[in-house]
């Protein structure tokens, strides 16, 4: 009767993934780390500060995840090009607004913000009948600004970030290679 010897640890099959690892390490770690190329750099850039500049307050955020689960662009690059352009949201939904009034030739676009946070907290049906076209005004003419932007803001971004992996590659090289001194 022969006894068979269990193999040792190191030729065990690989201990079987837990859940925890497939369905939330890993995915997270994904979003963390994709799009790290100078090209998806770039291109979450030109895109993420194009939605961060939807020309309605509040979707902002969920537009540039959404987008960027699309793109596979890098989740954390395009929430904080989200969050550092709040300071020019608001100009720029208003120059949507004057933008699609002309294209609209809607001269009836007054804007009155304490009209308008007392329409929206006090009578929000109201609010929506009198800025509601003024909205879908202000997003058509951000949908036709912003692939240009994008274009631009891409060509512009891409040099950039290639010449920030060249320097990237050029210091891994140094480091990489032993003090060499000079033979006198």
């Amino acid at each position: 009767m022969s006894t068979s010897i269990p193999p040792s640890s190191s030729e065990s099959a690989p201990a079987p993934r837990r859940t925890w690892s497939r369905r939330i390490r890993d995915p997270l770690v994904a979003q963390l780390t994709q799009g790290i190329t100078p090209e998806k750099l770039a291109l979450t850039v030109a895109v993420g500060s194009a939605f961060a500049l939807f020309p309605i307050l509040g979707p902002t955020p969920l537009l540039c995840f959404l987008v960027g689960v699309l793109l596979r662009l890098n989740q954390p690059i395009i929430q904080l090009i989200n969050q550092a352009l709040w300071p020019v949201h608001i100009p720029v939904i208003y120059l949507c607004i004057r933008f699609g009034a002309r294209l609209f030739n809607d001269a009836s676009v007054h804007l009155s913000l304490r009209e308008m946070n007392a329409l929206l907290w006090h009578q929000p049906t109201l609010f929506f009948e009198k800025f509601g076209g003024v909205a879908l005004h202000a997003i058509v003419a951000w949908s036709l600004l912003a692939p240009v932007y994008i274009v631009l803001i891409y060509l512009g971004a891409l040099p950039l970030m290639r010449g920030i992996a060249r320097l990237k590659a050029e210091a891994a090289v140094k480091a990489a290679l032993p003090n060499q001194h000079p033979v006198p």
